[in-house]
């Protein structure tokens, strides 16, 4: 993917007598997936097959499971996460959404078209809900 590495987005110029200010979409990814870290009940970021042998590569880990896309009409990220058990899962999706979106405004001034949530799993804390397990297997 060296063709994202020379990508970057344009902030709008806020003092044009000092040059452009651009930002690398690692730096996107890498906002998000702290941002997204930040939601109770998310368990974990996800990322594919590919995502994983890029990460033992390019040390992709404080961006995993998150990915950028710059299209013609905006800013597109898509957050691959797992949730904790007991979560409501749209509640969870939604305040990602908008932290990602709060985070990223603050930070960049950069404004996203779409922040797309895949929840891929389920994470059950086996030590919290041990009693519980347990009582079943009787």
């Amino acid at each position: 993917m060296p063709e994202k590495e020379n990508q970057s987005v344009e902030v709008d110029e806020l003092q044009e007598d000092l040059g452009k200010i651009e930002i690398s979409p690692n730096v996107i990814e890498v906002i998000a997936a702290i941002a997204a870290s930040e939601i109770v009940g998310v368990g974990d970021k996800h990322g594919n097959f590919l995502t994983g042998a890029a990460e033992k590569l390019g040390n992709r880990k404080m961006r995993r499971g998150v990915k950028v896309d710059l299209t013609p009409e905006g800013i597109v990220i898509d957050v691959h996460l797992t949730v904790k058990f007991g979560v409501s899962i749209p509640e969870v999706a939604e305040e990602v959404q908008d932290h990602i979106a709060q985070t990223l405004k603050r930070m960049t001034a950069l404004d996203v078209l779409q922040i797309n949530i895949h929840v891929v799993g389920v994470r059950f804390d086996l030590k919290e809900k041990k009693g519980f397990f347990e009582d079943e297997a009787e």
